[in-house]
């Protein structure tokens, strides 16, 4: 069943020679375009990892500024792995690869485990065993599919879109909480307008223009941010034009086994968020993902993944921010994104250019993200539309696996006592709130079909 809105337009027709929307190609103009509006919602969800890592690993400034661009080079590697593909390698959907987050907190642990020197080697090999042990679990780990009905993809693409909030919430009020100005008066207004002038760009603009109010809106945002002494020029002014990233610039890679685990644990919880972001992109843009095409995905996370530490990048999986951008546009070319990851590939490679994009101020970023992230929200409810909620049973699966989905939202300390290695799965809403709906729909809808005491009777699509 397709979830697209309405106002979508329609597939090719039956016995129609016209390549899927996915497969078509736009003007070089509209494709460079889209793309640039594709990095600007990512670009702060990129950087955001290696600067934290850094930071905690103790490097200078130059040092991360390298590791930052190193994960825009990469995250261009992996997108394009992800869009254009070969082989069995790549969805082929419109769909963003970049840092994963869920590395984050591990990584630090290494760090504080290994001391400064050997801190960012001994990441790097569990970084690239993990990426091969994704690869290679694939084929078998997408054989889940058949455990994803809309019952569970609606709840775990509405956790998305919930979870991705508050870190727009975050952005619209600064982005520094320990910063004297965080949530000021100024931040937040500065979000607001940008939000209300994307929604009027949305409103009354038409056809391609329609399409690029996010990136119009965050041109407009900033630019009335330039008066306001919120947007910072000086990472132009002190970038280089051209930067290599130097393959092993921290030095060799070294295998840890302690450290290995735990990043095979974070590839784990990757892929199933990747599954969850390839089963909404693919109802999104109205091309179900299959079986093979969620192997080829995942396939190209592992491969992603495990080149990175090559350029001195970090664990690659999917942008669920960016399957918000392809909802709200329209725009379902995978060639749009796979501009996108060209783009990110140049900025990597000229650091003054990533630091334009840098000058976008987080509350600008932060005004658009409540469109975007919502957006995701609104279509996993879209999707929980068609998943039979007037059984009584998925009306549970869904209530339940919502809740535990929220808590590290609602109450992030929740899980405080817990191991750090049962953390890394449990602070994640996403990966907690997908693990128990999966589990609810084995219990009610696949293990022990026979009727209960007082059934309703199960539908045949609650079995697939």
């Amino acid at each position: 069943m397709s979830h697209l809105p309405p106002t979508q337009e329609p597939d090719t027709v039956e016995g129609s020679s016209a390549p899927h929307p996915v497969d078509q190609t736009l003007p070089p103009l509209k494709l460079l375009s889209a793309g640039l509006q594709h990095v600007a919602a990512m670009y702060a969800g990129v950087v955001a990892p290696p600067l934290v890592v850094g930071i905690g690993v103790g490097l200078s400034t130059a040092d991360i500024a390298f590791l930052m661009s190193a994960s825009l080079f990469t995250s261009g590697i992996a997108t394009l792995l992800q869009t254009l593909g070969f082989w069995k390698v790549g969805a082929r959907l419109p769909f963003v690869n970049g840092v994963s987050f869920a590395g984050v907190a591990p990584m630090l642990a290494i760090a504080k485990a290994e001391g400064p020197e050997d801190a960012l080697p001994v990441i790097y090999g569990a970084v690239m065993v993990a990426g091969v042990f994704g690869f290679l679990l694939a084929p078998w780990f997408c054989k889940l599919i058949r455990f994803f009905p809309p019952v569970v993809t609606g709840t775990v693409i509405t956790l998305i879109g919930v979870s991705l909030l508050p870190v727009a919430f975050n952005w619209a009020q600064g982005g520094n909480r320990q910063a004297p100005d965080y949530g000021s008066l100024t931040y937040i207004g500065l979000a607001t307008a940008t939000l209300l002038i994307t929604v009027a760009l949305r409103r009354l603009l038409r056809g391609f223009l329609k399409q690029i109010a996010i990136l119009l809106g965050l041109v407009a945002g900033t630019l009335i941010s330039l008066p306001l002494g919120v947007a910072d020029f000086s990472a132009v002014a002190d970038a280089d034009i051209v930067g290599i990233p130097t393959p092993f610039h921290f030095g060799a890679p070294q295998f840890a086994a302690a450290a290995i685990i735990s990043m095979c644990i974070v590839m784990l919880v990757s892929m199933t968020e990747s599954t969850a972001d390839v089963l909404a992109l693919g109802e999104i843009v109205d091309k179900p993902a299959d079986e093979k095409t969620l192997a080829a995905a995942l396939r190209a996370d592992g491969l992603g993944t495990a080149i990175s530490p090559l350029f001195n990048g970090f664990a690659a999986s999917a942008f669920a921010q960016n399957v918000g951008l392809v909802a709200i546009t329209k725009v379902r070319s995978r060639f749009v994104v796979a501009a996108a990851g060209g783009i990110l590939l140049l900025l990597g490679l000229c650091p003054v250019l990533a630091s334009v994009v840098a000058l976008i101020p987080q509350p600008v970023l932060g005004g658009v993200g409540i469109a975007l992230f919502g957006t995701v929200a609104a279509s996993g409810i879209q999707t929980l539309t068609g998943a039979a909620l007037e059984r009584g049973d998925n009306i549970l699966i869904v209530a339940i696996s919502l809740g535990a989905g929220i808590i590290p939202i609602a109450a992030p300390e929740f899980y405080h006592s817990f191991p750090e290695s049962a953390r890394i799965v449990l602070d994640s809403g996403i990966s907690t709130g997908c693990v128990v709906a999966v589990l609810l729909n084995l219990a009610f809808n696949h293990l022990g079909k026979q009727p209960a005491p007082e059934p309703t009777p199960l539908t045949p699509a609650a079995h697939h």
